[in-house]
């Protein structure tokens, strides 16, 4: 385990500590493989779709579920 450093060591260290943390981010983001555009647009047209659904299928049950409970109070407050 690398020793624990302290007090001006830690101020000291920092930009070599910085300059390791880009390199190995460069490394990593040669890595990383790209979706192709038109997988990009797909990707977002289902994601569009999906969330437009759920929004007014909560937004049903929303109104189901107000009413019902508006029902109830009224019920019980006459």
């Amino acid at each position: 385990m690398a020793e624990e450093l302290t007090g001006p060591q830690k101020w000291a260290a920092w930009p070599a500590q910085f300059k390791d943390y880009i390199d190995e981010l460069r490394l990593e983001m040669r890595r990383v493989t790209w979706p192709a555009w038109k997988q990009v647009r797909a990707t977002t047209g289902v994601v569009i779709a999906a969330v437009f659904v759920f929004s007014a299928y909560f937004f049903v049950v929303d109104t189901v579920v107000g009413r019902a409970v508006t029902k109830l109070f009224d019920a019980f407050t006459k």
